[in-house]
């Protein structure tokens, strides 16, 4: 269990590294799951839980001054505890969400303490035209919160591990029930909200297409992805240099 600790606590430092040489989108719950789920051997199980954390995480997005629940100590924990516990994807949702929240407290403390504290020393080092001390700075900052939410991670599940298990164990199986269905609803939520803010008159057609292809002819998610490719080539052109340049005069166009 210790050796699976470290290897999950690694996974959370890896993915917090985007936050500090670009984001790549590594660290949502939807790649986490996977790779905990190649440590915990379950890999199957791993991608599953990922995927529903990943619809269940899907409006955590910093706005302004608000820090959201921690998606990397919450999606990898969550995950790790549910493979532990055998217990699926209704335990991840009702574990990961608290974790990820006592997590963002530890990145509240950044935000508000340890960041703007280096970023006085990256001013000083910018008044003195310094870039190289500003990088190190940045790559500091990132290195000393990856390596806490890694600490979380193995500590979190040396601590909890056998203590979750007892908890899920003494679940009422009215509770877990209503979890499962729950947990079903979320892939719908999470197109619903994604659907509303892509679709558009332009895209509807296509949007219905891949639902016909699928529902009354069969053709695969791939097929259709595929065809989804090919649909944009053909109503952007990518390989034209033309560039088509549109005036308006507004209100002056008539002289």
């Amino acid at each position: 269990m210790l050796i699976q600790a470290i290897l999950i606590g690694l996974i959370a430092m890896f993915v917090t590294f985007e936050w500090m040489f670009g984001t790549n989108l590594g660290s949502r719950p939807i790649i986490t799951g996977m790779l905990v789920g190649l440590v915990m051997g379950d890999v199957t199980q791993g991608i599953i839980i990922g995927g529903i954390l990943e619809l269940a995480f899907i409006g955590a997005q910093s706005v302004g001054a608000f820090v959201p629940p921690n998606v990397v100590v919450g999606g990898v924990l969550g995950t790790a505890f549910a493979i532990s516990t055998g217990k699926g994807a209704e335990v991840a949702v009702t574990l990961a969400y608290p974790i990820a929240l006592l997590a963002s407290i530890f990145e509240n403390l950044f935000m508000s303490a340890i960041f703007p504290l280096t970023g006085t020393w990256a001013d000083k080092y910018a008044e003195k035209g310094n870039a190289r001390a500003i990088e190190m700075i940045h790559i500091g900052d990132g290195i000393v919160q990856s390596l806490t939410f890694g600490l979380l991670v193995v500590f979190g599940f040396l601590l909890g591990s056998s203590q979750v298990e007892t908890l899920v164990n003494s679940i009422p199986s009215v509770i877990t029930d209503g979890l499962t269905v729950a947990t079903g609803l979320l892939p719908g939520m999470g197109f619903a909200m994604l659907a509303q803010m892509t679709l558009n008159k332009k895209v509807v057609p296509f949007f219905f297409l891949g639902f016909l292809l699928s529902a009354y002819i069969g053709v695969p998610v791939l097929g259709i992805a595929l065809l989804g490719v090919i649909a944009a080539f053909l109503k952007v052109d990518f390989f034209s240099n033309k560039t088509e340049v549109v005036v308006d005069g507004g209100e002056d166009d008539d002289f």
